[in-house]
C-alpha cells in the first residue's frame, strides 16, 4: 500500500472538540505558549456529552481549581451556610431548533436515548454539589465530591427528542458529609405550561464529601431552605436519610425472624428445574438462565475531573446491558419505566478491568397490559494480576414492553424468574422488600 499520497487525495482529520475550558487554549495549539496551556492529564476526558461540556464549561474557574487542586493548602476552615437557591442550575436542550443536538440524542422511536440522559444528570448533580461545597476561595484545597447512590427515579412519560427538555435541580438536604440533590425534567407538550403534567423524570442523588489529601470523609457547607417547598423537600430528604440507616438493623432481624421459610418457598420450583427438569413450569425459567455480561478496559476519554471513570458513564453502560437483557428475556422491544436504585460502593479508575453482569431478578404480574421486569446489573472491578474482583456498583432497572410490539404479538407473554440458590432467592427477596418499602 502506498502512503505517499498526493495532497488532493488526502484528508485532514481535526478534534471535533475544544478545550473543556472557556478561555484556555487547545492542547494541540502550538501557537500557544505551552505556560498558558493545562496538561493534558488534568482535563477530563473527551468522552462527555454537549450537557456534561457545557457544564464544565460554566464552571470554568471552580473546574481548573478542582482539576489542579493545591493539596498542600488548607482544607476549608469555616462552614458557610447557604441556600438552594445557590445551588440551583438548568440545562436546556434546544430540540426543536438544534438537529444535530437532536442526532445526539435520539433513540429507534424517535425519543430521547435514557442512557445519554443518565449521564447528563450524574454529571448535573456533580456540578451542583461542587457549587454547594465551593467556598470560593483559591488558597483552601477543594473536596472530593464522589457519587454514592441514586434513589429511585420513575419515567413519568415518554421523552421526545423533537420538543425542548429542561433538567433543573438544586440541593435539598446536607448531613456532616453528605449532601442529596433533586433534579427534576420537564418537557412542556403542544406548548402548554402545565407544571404537573410537563414533569417527565424526578431524580434524587446522593453526594458524599472527602478530604482530597487524606480520603477522609468531610464536612460540607449547611444548607438554609427558604420557601415551603424548600423546607417541605428538606423534611422528606431527612426522613429517606433516617430510612437508609435503619435498614441495616431491619436486614439483620428479618433474617432471624422466619426469613428462610420465605426462601424456602422461592426455592422450591427451583429445585424442580434442576431436580427434575422435565416436570417443570414451562412458564418459568430460571434466574441464572437469563443472564448477559460484557466487559471493558476503562479508557481515559471516560474519566471524570477527579481522573476517575464517571459515574454517568457506568450508568449509561448498565443501562445499556439491562435493556438488552430485558430485551432477549422478553422476545420483544422492552419498554423503561424505572431506575430502583444505584449503588456506588468504589470507584472505578482510569486502566481498570470492568466487567457488567445482568439478570432479570423476577417479574411482576399485578397489570395485566404492563407486566414488569426487574433487571440487576453488577459492576466488578477485576484485576487477573491479583486474582481479585470486587463489586464497585450495583444497578437495578424496571421494565415493561412496549405497547405498540405487545398489540402485534396476541400470544406474548412473560415468563416467571425462579431462583436455583440461596444466594439467588435472597437477592430477589432484598430486592422485593426494597420496592416495598
Amino acid at each position: 500500500m502506498d502512503f505517499n499520497s498526493s495532497p488532493s487525495n488526502t484528508i485532514s482529520v481535526f478534534s471535533t472538540f475544544t478545550s473543556p475550558f472557556e478561555n484556555s487554549p487547545r492542547a494541540d495549539d502550538d501557537t500557544k505558549p505551552s505556560q498558558f496551556r493545562k496538561p493534558l492529564s488534568l482535563w477530563p476526558g473527551m468522552y462527555h456529552s454537549p450537557v456534561t461540556n457545557a457544564l464544565w464549561e460554566t464552571r470554568s474557574q471552580i473546574f481548573e481549581r478542582l482539576l489542579d487542586p493545591p493539596v498542600d493548602f488548607p482544607p476549608q476552615s469555616e462552614l458557610l451556610t447557604k441556600t438552594p437557591s445557590q445551588s440551583r442550575t438548568t440545562i436546556l436542550y434546544n430540540f426543536s431548533s438544534d438537529y444535530i443536538l437532536r442526532e445526539q440524542y435520539r433513540d429507534p422511536w424517535n425519543e430521547v436515548r435514557i442512557g445519554k440522559l443518565l449521564e447528563d444528570l450524574d454529571a448535573l448533580a456533580g456540578t451542583i454539589s461542587v457549587k454547594h461545597c465551593s467556598d470560593d476561595d483559591s488558597m483552601t484545597r477543594p473536596l472530593l465530591l464522589v457519587t454514592a447512590s441514586v434513589d429511585k427515579m420513575v419515567l413519568k412519560k415518554t421523552i421526545s427528542v423533537d420538543i425542548d427538555l429542561k433538567i433543573a435541580g438544586a440541593v435539598i438536604w446536607v448531613g456532616r458529609s453528605s449532601i442529596e440533590i433533586q433534579l427534576e425534567v420537564t418537557q412542556l407538550t403542544n406548548g402548554k405550561i402545565d407544571a404537573s403534567e410537563s414533569i417527565a423524570l424526578t431524580a434524587n442523588f446522593i453526594f458524599v464529601a472527602r478530604d482530597s489529601k487524606t480520603g477522609r470523609a468531610a464536612p460540607v457547607n449547611r444548607l438554609s431552605p427558604e420557601t415551603e417547598r424548600e423546607k417541605l423537600l428538606y423534611a422528606e430528604a431527612e426522613a429517606r436519610n433516617k430510612l437508609r440507616k435503619s435498614k441495616v438493623g431491619d436486614g439483620r432481624k428479618e433474617i432471624e425472624n422466619g426469613e428462610v421459610n420465605r426462601l424456602e418457598a422461592l426455592l422450591a420450583e427451583g429445585r424442580i428445574f434442576c431436580d427434575m427438569p422435565a416436570l417443570a413450569d414451562r412458564d418459568s425459567i430460571l434466574l441464572r438462565d437469563t443472564r448477559l455480561e460484557n466487559s471493558l478496559i476503562c479508557q481515559p476519554q471516560q474519566r471524570n475531573i477527579h481522573g476517575r471513570i464517571f459515574g454517568g458513564f457506568l450508568m449509561h453502560r448498565a443501562f445499556e446491558l439491562a435493556f438488552s437483557t430485558a430485551y432477549a428475556f422478553a422476545g420483544l422491544m422492552p419498554y423503561f419505566l424505572e431506575v430502583d436504585h444505584v449503588d456506588f460502593l468504589r470507584p472505578v479508575d482510569v486502566g481498570d478491568f470492568l466487567r457488567f453482569k445482568s439478570c432479570v431478578l423476577y417479574t411482576e404480574f399485578e397489570n395485566g397490559d404492563q407486566p414488569l421486569i426487574n433487571v440487576e446489573v453488577v459492576a466488578h472491578v477485576t484485576r487477573p494480576e491479583l486474582r481479585s474482583s470486587e463489586v464497585s456498583n450495583r444497578f437495578y432497572f424496571t421494565f415493561t414492553v412496549r405497547p405498540e410490539a405487545k398489540a402485534m404479538n396476541n400470544g406474548f407473554r412473560i415468563r416467571k424468574v425462579v431462583p436455583a440458590t440461596e444466594e439467588e432467592a435472597r437477592r430477589i427477596r432484598q430486592r422485593m422488600d426494597a420496592e416495598s418499602l
